[in-house]
Formats: structure tokens, sequence, C-alpha cells
């Protein structure tokens, strides 16, 4: 392993030949980042890791930071291989596995539309959840399976932001008689070794950093306080406003339970080898989807105005289509998974490359840091060879 520690400012961790430049977009990211900036880069290609680095006080490349959004990989990486499996079958309507769910005109709701955000069940009509609630998917599904849509199921789409993993759990739960986090875990987690967890052992706990809010300057904060906030809107259901999801998982039961639209712990080592893992064989262990299934999770399904963020969003079945929007010099059929913190984690099959950055006090706006356009560039450019 490489040094341990991080001494404020300091960038730790190791490089392949070639990948220099990364190491100098990282150290030029983090000169313009608060003092106690913490943060991580890890790539691999073609199952091999060629980045490894890091930075902050109390921080080396095995700490475990909250990565809100990007848990959703994790649980959508284990989807498919149920997919995979003919376990389930995405053009199945969701309440044949899970009949509560039929409710309030959701009877033809398919599994396909559910991933790709088209189901329209972003969060309660009626008031909001608690945080103990929202920690616990069984809790939400319950809850959630007699609401009604808030459109019309397949005319649109909107980011379930906190509820997806509980609704694509259930429908799991039903079919296996297994939770998410077990099929993640048992296939997934603990035989590729993947520092990233849904549910949080307590003997990792002393790995683990609490999160940070953010500290946007005086112009960015009046552009977040400009923001629409009414009660009755669909962000404010999707996201449970007024919350503090910066708080959220510093709490232990949120970390234990592993909600698996954000409750996730992991390192950006363990999210770059398990999107390597997604594709390509890592350390003798073969890819766990096969080339066809990695093409259909990772085709997009939803493109445009995203209804609940207003953005223009692209989603494939549960992933996010990234090279529609971030990043359009990344391969088609690139996969994977922004939080709310500023990580990103992907995978793109067609380079055979996987990128993942996490860090630990909150980004402004929230999703992928800004330091992430330049951070992705120098790692897909020592890639391909692009200039």
């Amino acid at each position: 392993m490489a040094q341990q520690g991080g001494r404020q400012g300091v960038v730790h961790g190791t490089v392949a030949a070639g990948y220099e430049a990364v190491r100098g977009e990282f150290e030029a990211a983090v000169a313009s980042e608060p003092a106690d900036h913490s943060a991580q880069l890890a790539a691999y290609v073609h199952g091999e890791r060629v980045v490894d680095l890091w930075t902050g006080p109390d921080t080396d490349g095995d700490t475990l930071f909250a990565v809100y959004s990007s848990t959703k990989g994790a649980a959508f990486l284990a989807t498919a291989l149920l997919l995979q499996d003919g376990v389930l079958d995405p053009d199945r309507a969701v309440a044949d596995y899970w009949p509560e769910f039929g409710a309030a005109g959701k009877a033809a709701v398919t599994l396909r539309q559910l991933l790709s955000h088209q189901a329209g069940v972003i969060g309660l009509a009626d008031g909001r959840f608690s945080t103990a609630e929202l920690a616990d998917d069984a809790v939400l599904a319950a809850r959630l399976a007699g609401q009604p849509p808030f459109w019309q199921p397949g005319a649109a789409f909107g980011y379930h932001a906190l509820v997806i993993g509980a609704l694509v759990g259930e429908v799991v739960r039903r079919a296996t008689g297994q939770r998410l986090a077990e099929v993640y875990e048992e296939r997934i987690r603990a035989p590729y070794e993947i520092d990233l967890f849904l549910g949080l052992p307590e003997e990792h706990e002393h790995r683990f950093r609490t999160s940070l809010p953010m500290q946007p300057t005086p112009r960015q904060q009046a552009a977040l306080d400009a923001l629409p906030r009414g009660p009755h809107s669909l962000a404010s259901i999707a996201f449970n406003r007024p919350s503090d999801l910066v708080e959220w998982p510093n709490h232990r039961k949120v970390r234990a339970l592993g909600q698996a639209s954000g409750g996730g712990v992991g390192s950006a080592r363990g999210l770059a080898r398990m999107y390597a893992a997604a594709g390509s064989d890592v350390d003798g262990l073969p890819p766990l989807l096969k080339p066809e299934t990695l093409a259909e999770v990772a085709r997009a399904h939803s493109v445009g105005r995203d209804l609940v963020t207003g953005i223009h969003q692209a989603f494939a079945l549960g992933f996010q289509a990234i090279c529609h929007t971030q990043y359009p010099y990344l391969g088609a059929g690139t996969f994977g998974h922004d939080g709310a913190a500023g990580s990103q984690a992907f995978a793109d099959p067609r380079d055979g490359f996987s990128y993942a950055y996490t860090r630990r006090r909150h980004a402004f706006p929230g999703g992928p840091a800004p330091e992430n356009e330049r951070l992705v560039r120098a790692v897909h450019r020592a890639v391909t060879g692009a200039v």
C-alpha cells in the first residue's frame, strides 16, 4: 500500500507510467480547495488500477466517505446481474413482483420504466419522510406502494432521488427473497473485495469520515437561495425538503442500513474497482456482466428535461448515461452515477476504463464536483492518447 495519512494540501499515492498528467491535474484541483479538503481519485484500465491518489488531513486511500447517490451504481449493478440471470424481466409490470405497488394507477408501470425514472413515484404527496424513515428502504417501499404517480408513467421522467433504491429493492426482495444489499454483498462486494458498502459493518466504522457542509462563495449562496423551494414542487418532494442531507449519512443508522439510493459508504478505490469489474477481468475474476447485458443496462432510455431537477439529463437502466450529458467525449455506453457531495464514478466500456472521485466536503451546488471535468478529461487523455 502507498504511504498512509495525508497532510493538508499534499497529494499522496501513485500513478502508472503515462498518467503523470492526471496527478498534476489532481494537485491543481487540490490547490484551489479549502485547507480541510479531503478527496480521493482512482482509475482502472482493463482491470488494472492505474491511478490511486488522495489528499487531506486524516485521509488515505482506504478512508471511507459517504458517497450519496453514487451508491445507486452498486444497487443497479446488482439489479443488472438479476436481469442477466433472467430472474427479473425489465418489461414485466412491477406489480407482477410486488402486487401492492399496482395501486393508485400504477398497475401497468414496468420495471424498465421504474429503472429509467419514468414511474413518477418520487416521494410522498402529503408530508415528508423522517430521518429514520429515510434510512430504511423497507419503510420507504411500504409507504410508497400506495402513492399515486406525480405524472403519467412512461410519458416523462424525473429523478427519483431518494427512493429509487427502495422501489427497485422491493422488486428484488419479492423476486429473490433477498434484500438488494444482500445480493450486492454476496455477488459483488465480497467476492471482488470492493470497498463500497451497502450497510457499513461496525468493524469498518473507524475508517469512515463524517461529511462536511459545502462552503459556497457569496455569489453561489445567493444563487442557492434563489432556487425554488416550495413545499409542493417536484424537487422538494423528491429531495424530501426541508432536510439536512449533509448530516444524513453522519447518522450511524443510515450507514448501517445502507439505503440503496444514497446511504452507501466507500472509497474512490472501491467505486473504480466496482465499475472495472462490471466489464473487465479484475485480479483473475471474470467480468460481472456479459457484453450484451452491459449494452442494455447502459443504453439511454430517458433523455431530455428532467421534471424534478429541471436540467437536461439522461438515464439508462438505473445508471446515468453519462456520455449524453456531462462528458460527451466519453465512449457511447458510458454508465455510472454521481453523488451529492461531489463524487463521480463510471465505466467507459468502449475505452476499457473506470473512474472514481470522492470528497468529504460537499461541493457546490451538488452532484459531480466541478473539478471532475478536468480530472475526467485528464484520465481520458491518458487512456486514449487524445489531445
